[in-house]
């Protein structure tokens, strides 16, 4: 695998990134909270469209793989401000967005920052607002007396080291909810959930699908599969939302 490329954005971050050229509609996929392009989800997708000679963009937020700072330096609004300088400097036209986990909540606000750039979404176990309602909503009195004298708290992981969850990732959180207010999608929209995710509900999913102020979207719940939504099966299915979604927006 070649070393990534990086893109110096307007804040002074260096976000890596992995893209090609091609024809059609583009694809541009967006992570998870602590996750990075070289999952199977995007990196699967990376060699699909690359053998179809179709555009693809897959790239690292600040703090996460490849990309330059400190994750616990960041928050949702930096996240998704990366996210908008890699759309905007490294795509032609209007995209659709693959938004995996908190990837999902980016591709969201992404949406409503520019909509002139989202083609069309497709989420994967997205998790809009999970800073209040996943972490804050459930932390005990004592976790969020420690988060708010010292700055941060640990949380355990199924994916190895534990989370650290700082006080600035949950205030300002705050300031990028999109589960609160009107939100318009005006494009094909393609949800996807596992039913046995640990991580994400369905009640989240289900959530989402009611609030969306949207024509033509869709929720595909797969029984018995979990968060990361990656096996050969879920890989398959992911593609086909896609392509309904290309579909679409082609009509």
């Amino acid at each position: 695998m070649p070393n990534p490329s990086y893109l110096s954005t307007e804040s002074g971050r260096r976000i890596a990134y992995y893209r090609h050229a091609g024809q059609g509609q583009g694809v541009v996929f967006l992570g998870g909270f602590k996750s990075d392009m070289e999952g199977s989800k995007a990196t699967h997708l990376e060699a699909r469209y690359k053998a179809q000679g179709r555009a693809y963009l897959r790239f690292d937020y600040s703090g996460h793989g490849h990309s330059d700072g400190a994750f616990t330096d960041g928050c949702i609004g930096d996240w998704a401000a990366d996210a908008l300088a890699a759309i905007t400097e490294l795509t032609d036209g209007p995209q659709v967005l693959v938004g995996s986990s908190m990837g999902g909540w980016i591709s969201l606000l992404n949406a409503r920052a520019m909509p002139e750039k989202v083609a069309g979404l497709v989420t994967i176990a997205a998790a809009p607002d999970f800073t209040e309602d996943g972490f804050w909503a459930n932390f005990t009195p004592d976790q969020r007396a420690k988060i708010e004298t010292e700055g941060q708290i640990a949380l355990p992981s199924d994916y190895g080291e534990p989370y650290f969850i700082t006080k600035r990732l949950i205030e300002e959180g705050r300031d990028n909810l999109v589960l609160r207010s009107p939100m318009k999608l005006p494009f094909p929209v393609r949800c996807l959930q596992g039913t046995a995710d640990t991580s994400v509900s369905t009640k989240t999913a289900l959530r989402l699908l009611d609030h969306a102020q949207c024509d033509d979207i869709r929720l595909t719940l797969v029984k018995d599969k979990d968060h990361s939504f990656s096996d050969p099966e879920c890989l398959a299915i992911i593609e086909t939302a896609i392509e309904d979604v290309t579909q679409r927006i082609a009509m």
